[in-house]
């Protein structure tokens, strides 16, 4: 597609179908197709979608039995790469004919303990482009996820333009904004959870609001910024009070998805906090290049020469292991060890 084409962008506000991996995955597999019915060229799902994202830490301590007993249940019903579900969401996108970006707990295949808060990005053919780990998980998250894999902090060539994926308060990390500012991305997709801790100044709809125009206005590029839902289900898990269950149901503190112009306007959304469904913007990549003309960050609006950053994208890993190939000669059978020599005066 020519970086001159429309795009037809897609933001997701839904909840999880709470903690449980398949039944989440086919949910998402049916709005892919509702976004893909209406045209959609990228989709974009909240924060850990699949399977849900760990809220419960806001309102109950890390080491009690019931946050204990959610944070296994989160692991079980936590998504490896590949897998059938991934495959599921593949097939999705192919059918819809539309690049997805998902928001998933992922776990590290054969491992009983590690995940991770990661973006998987599949394009219109059902391919796996790549994903997006979060690179630092955000307050309680770093009580389940671990930090994301160097080799995931890039942007992701796809057939609409470049685009690029962070999450959450990671669209605040100027360091990662300039990595992908780098890249001249035409989407960048800002996933979010239904809320954030209710000690939050305005909720997780101002701050996704102020952090996606900004990120918008920054990067020079349309920003899509999906974002969950509070299910009852979710709710009776984790309130545990009538104070709690008023915030998790408050429409101003929750949810807000929208999506972004390269000059920091909303020009589809916000939704309601506790509403569910699709949004949806023309957007003209055009506009990329008007908004970096006069600020491009990556370019002429900065100077390599006062400020550089260097990204590490290579992987590293806590165990190597080192197989000696070269040949041994054999000693001789009848080899002594050298004698000591006595001492000279």
């Amino acid at each position: 597609m020519e970086a001159s084409s429309p795009l037809r962008l897609a933001a997701v506000q839904a909840s999880s179908v709470w903690l449980d991996r398949d039944a989440s995955v086919a949910k998402a597999c049916v709005l892919i197709a509702e976004a893909g019915a209406a045209g959609a060229d990228l989709v974009a799902f909240p924060e850990n979608f699949i399977p849900g994202h760990p809220s419960w830490f806001h309102y109950t301590p890390a080491g009690s039995p019931r946050s204990l007993r959610l944070a296994v249940k989160l692991f079980n019903e936590a998504i490896e790469i590949p897998s059938d579900a991934v495959s599921a969401l593949c097939r999705a996108a192919a059918q819809a004919n539309t690049i997805v970006v998902m928001g998933l707990t992922e776990k590290m295949p054969d491992s009983t303990g590690t995940m991770y808060n990661t973006q998987l990005i599949i394009d219109e053919s059902g391919e796996i482009v790549g994903k997006h780990q979060k690179l630092v998980a955000t307050m309680t998250e770093r009580m389940v996820h671990s930090p994301g894999r160097p080799e995931t902090q890039r942007t992701f060539p796809t057939n609409v333009g470049e685009v690029s994926a962070l999450v959450c308060g990671e669209n605040s990390n100027p360091l990662a904004l300039a990595m992908i500012a780098a890249a001249y991305p035409v989407v960048h997709v800002a996933s979010w959870p239904a809320h954030v801790s209710p000690s939050s100044h305005g909720g997780v709809r101002d701050i996704s609001h102020m952090v996606s125009r900004g990120t918008a206005h920054m990067l020079g590029c349309y920003v899509v910024s999906p974002s969950g839902v509070n299910s009852n289900e979710m709710i009776a898990e984790i309130a545990l009070d009538a104070a709690d269950d008023e915030f998790l149901r408050d429409p101003a503190k929750n949810g807000g998805a929208c999506i972004v112009n390269p000059f920091g306007q909303i020009i589809a959304g916000p939704m309601p906090g506790n509403d569910e469904g699709i949004l949806y913007a023309d957007a003209d990549p055009g506009l990329c290049v008007r908004a970096r003309l006069v600020l491009d960050v990556a370019g002429h609006y900065n100077r390599s020469d006062v400020y550089k950053l260097t990204v590490n994208n290579a992987p590293s890993n806590l165990v190597s292991t080192v197989v000696d190939s070269a040949p041994h000669a054999a000693l001789p059978a009848t080899a002594e060890p050298d004698p000591v020599p006595n001492d000279v005066s």
